[in-house]
């Protein structure tokens, strides 16, 4: 009898070690056993619009550094898993993949235009992965315009196109008493098209009139036969909602044939690249919105310009701003939650309020929208010079 039941205890044993190991395993692949809480980065590091990518990066990683230096998160420290999508749609579906299957992200910052945004937040709803785009500003992005439903692993650290556009026609009819205008649009880009309409809708709201509205696409080179009837309209301003690549050209031949009227857009133009492709002279006299301007004096931003010239010996643009505030978001999230559990990280997300960061207070509406303050931005004698800051 005895022996038997030593027989049954030993067996008993057995099975406890047996499960144990089991439980182990399992919750060791998970995100809460991880010694590290890894994010993924789909940014535009080459290509096109390679400035907006590779500033965001600069932002994220000193984000990360700081928060690591402070203690991580949950005990943890954050660490990046970076997927280069050269700034084509086609590639940031690629590069969110990777990140996900083989890196085992919990969140993914990215991408930095809407269109390769959008291409990403395909993959992040179907693997349940929450996804936060630093600069996608269409409404598309986190809403589907199909159906008109949230798409609820998908946030953004920007404002969206309707405001900076809206901002942008106020002040093109209060503050430069603009009548007329022409609007000269990038017809490939989702993003130009999406400012275009609500620039147009504000200005004519506050009664200016729209004297010619023009299209190019991505990689035109030469504008001049289309500036020509643009100047022929001699309207008092001219919108280019486009990115730098293409509006530096616009602008520097523009004046070269001699149109001197204020040229305004939005934060597609925020890139040192700007200086090099129009030069300085040709840039005196134009205007942009934009998410953050180093001239502001709060405390948040002047702290952060100052740690990010120390690290990276330059003046931060607005893109570096948002790749920065978009890990401070996702940590934020992962803290508030407890927990670095994809799921839990979208949930806590969508609760965020009055978070502050440096291009804003965040607090986020139903469509995931951060309700946040544009700055103005001139062009003027080769530098940004802050205009004013407009709160929504």
């Amino acid at each position: 009898m005895k022996r038997w039941m030593v027989f049954l205890a030993i067996l008993a044993m057995v099975a406890s070690i047996i499960t144990g190991c089991g439980s182990k395993q399992t919750s060791g692949n998970s995100a809460s056993e991880a010694k590290t809480i890894k994010i993924g980065i789909d940014l535009e590091l080459s290509g096109g619009v390679a400035a907006f990518g590779s500033s965001a990066l600069d932002g994220a990683k000193l984000a990360v550094k700081e928060i690591n230096a402070k203690g991580g998160v949950l005990g943890k420290q954050l660490e990046l898993a970076i997927a280069d999508n050269a700034s084509k749609a086609e590639e940031s579906t690629r590069a969110i993949q990777k990140l996900i299957s083989d890196d085992k992200v919990v969140a993914v910052i990215g991408a930095a235009t809407s269109g390769n945004t959008l291409a990403a937040s395909t993959v992040a709803m179907e693997k349940k992965i929450p996804l936060i785009t630093p600069s996608g500003t269409a409404t598309k992005v986190t809403v589907d315009e199909r159906t008109g439903k949230v798409k609820d692993y998908i946030f953004r650290t920007c404002f969206i196109d309707p405001f900076q556009g809206t901002v942008m026609g106020n002040f093109a009819a209060k503050d430069l008493k603009a009548k007329t205008a022409a609007i000269y649009i990038d017809s490939s880009s989702d993003y130009s098209k999406g400012l275009a309409k609500s620039f147009e809708e504000q200005f004519t709201k506050n009664g200016g009139q729209i004297v010619t509205k023009e299209s190019y696409q991505q990689k035109d080179t030469d504008f001049k036969a289309v500036l020509t009837r643009i100047k022929d309209k001699n309207p008092d301003v001219i919108y280019v909602p486009g990115y730098y690549e293409e509006v530096g050209k616009i602008i520097k031949q523009g004046r070269e044939m001699g149109i001197t009227v204020p040229f305004l857009g939005g934060d597609g133009w925020d890139a040192p690249q700007m200086f090099e492709i129009a030069g300085n002279e040709a840039l005196n006299n134009t205007f942009f919105s934009n998410h953050y301007s180093s001239e502001d004096t709060s405390p948040e931003v002047q702290k952060f310009v100052e740690n990010f010239k120390k690290e990276y010996n330059k003046v931060p643009d607005g893109f570096a701003v948002l790749g920065y505030d978009s890990v401070q978001l996702i940590a934020e999230a992962i803290k508030n939650a407890g927990s670095a559990e994809p799921t839990k990280i979208k949930d806590a997300l969508a609760q965020i309020k009055n978070f502050k960061t440096v291009s804003g207070t965040i607090s986020y509406n139903e469509t995931h929208d951060p309700i946040k303050s544009a700055v103005i931005i001139e062009y003027k004698d080769g530098k940004q010079s802050f205009k004013t800051k407009v709160n929504p």
